[in-house]
């Protein structure tokens, strides 16, 4: 990526996509180029938690909702300590921003955190033609990075696909550090970071456990040497495919039957281990309107997303596993994708979506009281 931030608001940009459509618009945030996979995210709200969610690593998100930045950009809901996508879409950015918690608009974050993005554009065209394409490999260039669209094309396709992409061990903290309980602490968890988002430990916090975050590099004897009550793998970016490493130790992790929890990216590494294949969607899930059935009580909940791949796992039958009968115990009411397995003969269960609702509806906030009755029964 080469940036500059000079007269961004007046420059010309365009987005290119690998199958040669283009999006003429101008700059928005930092000015030069970028290239990532192109998605979009359904948010109404949430753009500051969606762009510092370390899931986006090596994306171009396209916001359908069509004004971005009324709220600015404040200094506490960052799920992260930088900006993780590659570039960003908008049609109108806010000219204004208007918050009591704002301390500066959207637009200077971009430029300050060199993240190159365009607006101006129809997107709800651009979101039309992902949904019947597929997400795919673009590029987005303002001011003098703009050269013939061929070369542009030929830039883009150049670039490598998001299937097969292992990213996770690129946005896990490289040192562990401990989340302490809110109040008095009635657990201890160890949690991988396959990327994830702050709000997640913070929510575990809040039912008094200590959070040790480890590395995505993580051995089981590093896990075990905190004495864990509970063990959860987070969300991430990249191609579950690509995970042989957390697949290995959640395998460790089941075999001695501590509670285990896991979300998104978890999600898959569970599923891997349990023996069910992953593949990538077509264009994702991504945003926080999801509609979810948890099969284990019928209830419905409107849930948060943001993944490209999922579990093949069958949803009409029990399986056998390595450890034990296994069972889809979420699916997702647009379109039946797997969001949550469960065993049903130790403690382990994830889901395919974010129950830390940053930003995103509450519904999913009990799965968190679920991993702690886990722990209430191992321990009982």
């Amino acid at each position: 990526m080469t940036t500059s931030t000079r007269g961004a608001a007046k420059t010309p940009a365009v987005l290119v996509l690998e199958d040669g459509r283009t999006f003429r618009g101008r700059a928005y945030g930092a000015v030069g180029e970028t290239f990532g996979e192109a998605v979009f995210s359904t948010g109404m709200t949430g753009y500051q938690e969606t762009l510092t969610d370390p899931s986006y690593d090596r994306q171009i998100v396209v916001a359908t909702a069509p004004q971005i930045g009324n709220t600015g950009w404040n200094d506490e809901d960052d799920e992260s300590a930088r900006i993780w996508v590659s570039g960003y879409v908008v049609r109108d950015p806010a000219r204004v921003p208007s918050n009591w918690r704002a301390k500066r608009s959207l637009d200077d974050e971009l430029v300050a955190q060199g993240v190159v993005g365009i607006s101006g554009i129809d997107t709800r065209a651009l979101t039309r033609h992902l949904r019947e394409r597929g997400s795919m490999r673009a590029g987005i260039f303002s001011g003098e990075a703009i050269a013939p669209e061929s070369e542009l094309l030929a830039r883009v396709q150049a670039q490598p696909h998001m299937k097969g992409a292992s990213l996770y061990e690129e946005v896990a903290t490289k040192e562990a550090y401990v989340v302490p309980a809110v109040g008095e602490k009635r657990f201890t968890v160890a949690a991988v970071d396959l990327g994830i988002k702050g709000m997640t430990p913070h929510r575990m916090a809040e039912r008094g456990i200590e959070v040790h975050v480890l590395p995505a590099t993580a051995t089981a004897d590093e896990i075990y040497a905190v004495e864990p009550d509970g063990v959860f793998f987070s969300n991430g970016p990249g191609d579950p495919a690509t995970a042989d490493g957390p697949v290995a130790l959640m395998s460790a992790v089941l075999e001695r039957k501590t509670p285990l929890f896991g979300i998104c990216f978890g999600n898959q590494i569970l599923g891997r281990a349990l023996g069910f294949g992953t593949y990538k969607l077509k264009y994702g899930h991504r945003g926080i309107n999801q509609p979810v059935q948890d099969r284990t009580t019928g209830k419905v909940e409107v849930t948060a997303h943001n993944h490209g791949f999922a579990v093949d796992a069958p949803l009409d039958k029990v399986s056998d596993t390595e450890f034990g009968r296994a069972e889809v115990s979420h699916v997702c009411l647009n379109d039946n994708v797997v969001e949550g397995l469960q065993l049903l003969d130790q403690p382990a269960f994830s889901v395919q979506y974010h129950p830390e609702a940053a930003a995103g509806p509450h519904d999913a906030a009990y799965l968190f009281d679920r991993f702690v009755s886990l722990m209430e029964g191992q321990r009982a």
